[in-house]
């Protein structure tokens, strides 16, 4: 048998050297090389275990399993993972710490538990205790409800045997290890081979499995790209602490929609699912005030109607500033400059800052009409009425672009009371528009701005 050898890894994007390196030549991460201690070829064969069956199988001889999926009992959260938990599916939470992905799991957990089967929650990172006060304060029932304070993989396996659960939660994956590496938790290797294992647990026993991911401090899940891939779901816990709701943003999904959006409220109760976020984000929004603009963008399979607030003022200093919340800074800078070539509004010497209320980000072109209206308010001094929503991509040329699902979010603003809403032409197909909502079909940025000022 071959000795085990040493090799160095990056931490980063995982690539490996046969010696330290200051610098990494795939990512060019600095300081990123750990050096890990592989398992012998012939140990790492004999330990490995497949999805399959170790066999090929002729496409049409293979069955095709449709499995019900199962509620977590948080309604958000089944809509982000596209309906409910699937059988056998591996699912990677990440978010930044304190944000509430161990408060949502023990929610999750308590009704899975109570209404499904057994639940085995792993925490490498609390004790026991400590979950059991979090739990009183949710309001946990007498469920099976099992909570094992362990790091180790393969004992974590062996608890999985004897308990024979109907789901799997691992908090988190940075901190478990496996014995058949040498290097410490967290590592490259060893977030990988923790990963693989419980993945073969998962697909081998049908068994649903969430693992929650640490991220870095640019907001990226920590660890191997390669983590990301291994699992089937991966879903992003976003919020600010000065704000009480919570986003769940699913950014991979192999059951269900991608970019889908779920919306929770911070209690002292744990998480409530928000029905409808759209009166969340306009509930505080002031009426006929200069500057502000109500936007219906488009977040999965889900219309959202958010407040885009602009601020224009003259700047003491020869560069002036742009600074945006919640949208593309570099998107700003690019409508301004339409504004000043299509429409005749000179900002050079103004300051201009651009907020998204509530704190969501916002990534569709769909948000650019909203901005350019907000900023022409404030700029004019002139209030956009409160009935009006607007949507719709601008191009270089000062052309307003339709935009998708234009059905959607016309529906939801009128089931919100809007009276208009000035979108692109010919977006709506004939019949489309709802009787009670004038739609205003707009071709460039001058028609738009005569249309809402």
């Amino acid at each position: 048998m071959k000795p085990a050898k040493s090799v160095f890894s990056c931490q980063q994007c995982g690539a490996q050297a046969p010696k330290w390196l200051g610098r990494c030549p795939e990512c060019g991460a600095w300081n990123s090389f750990v050096e890990e201690t592989t398992a012998p070829a012939t140990v790492q064969a004999r330990s490995a275990a497949t999805l399959g069956g170790g066999g090929a199988h002729l496409y049409r001889d293979v069955d095709t399993v449709v499995s019900e999926r199962i509620s977590s009992g948080v309604s958000e959260f089944d809509r982000v993972l596209g309906g409910g938990i699937v059988p056998g599916s591996l699912v990677l939470l990440g978010g930044e710490p304190g944000i509430g992905k161990s408060t949502l799991l023990l929610q999750a957990a308590a009704h899975f538990a109570a209404h499904v089967g057994p639940v085995l929650y792993c925490s490498g990172e609390e004790s026991e205790h400590q979950i059991k006060m979090r739990g009183e304060r949710l309001g946990v029932s007498d469920a099976p409800l099992y909570l094992l304070a362990e790091t180790c993989v393969e004992r974590l396996l062996e608890q999985v045997d004897r308990l024979k659960p109907a789901l799997l939660i691992v908090d988190s994956i940075q901190t478990v290890f496996s014995l058949k590496l040498q290097s410490a938790p967290g590592t490259v290797g060893q977030v990988r081979q923790a990963a693989t294992d419980l993945l073969f647990t998962a697909k081998g026993r049908n068994l649903p499995t969430i693992l929650v991911g640490h991220v870095t401090k640019d907001g990226s899940l920590a660890g191997p790209k390669v983590l990301e891939h291994v699992v089937d779901t991966v879903l992003y816990f976003e919020g600010h602490q000065h704000h009480s709701h919570r986003i769940v943003r699913a950014v991979k999904n192999r059951f269900g929609a991608v970019s889908e959006l779920g919306v929770f409220e911070m209690t002292g109760a744990g998480l409530r699912p928000v029905p409808n976020p759209s009166k969340l984000f306009l509930a505080e929004r002031p009426a006929n005030v200069p500057g502000s603009a109500v936007l219906c963008t488009i977040e999965g399979s889900r219309p959202i109607l958010v407040e885009v607030q602009a601020l224009v003022s003259g700047s003491t200093f020869g560069n002036p500033r742009r600074t945006a919340s919640g949208l593309d800074q570099n998107r700003l800078s690019l409508l301004l400059a339409v504004l000043d070539k299509r429409a005749g509004l000179n900002l050079a010497t103004d300051d201009v800052f651009v907020n998204v209320a509530g704190g969501l980000s916002i990534e569709e072109p769909a948000a650019d009409l909203a901005i350019v209206a907000a900023v022409a308010s404030s700029l004019r001094n002139r209030a956009i009425p409160s009935d009006v929503v607007v949507f719709g991509e601008v191009g270089l040329a000062g052309e307003i672009r339709a935009t998708a699902h234009a059905a959607f979010r016309v529906r939801e603003a009128q089931q919100l009371g809007f009276r208009r809403c000035v979108m692109p032409d010919n977006s709506l197909a004939p019949g489309e528009s709802p009787a009670n909502l004038e739609v205003i079909g707009v071709r460039t940025v001058g028609e738009a701005l005569d249309a809402l000022m």
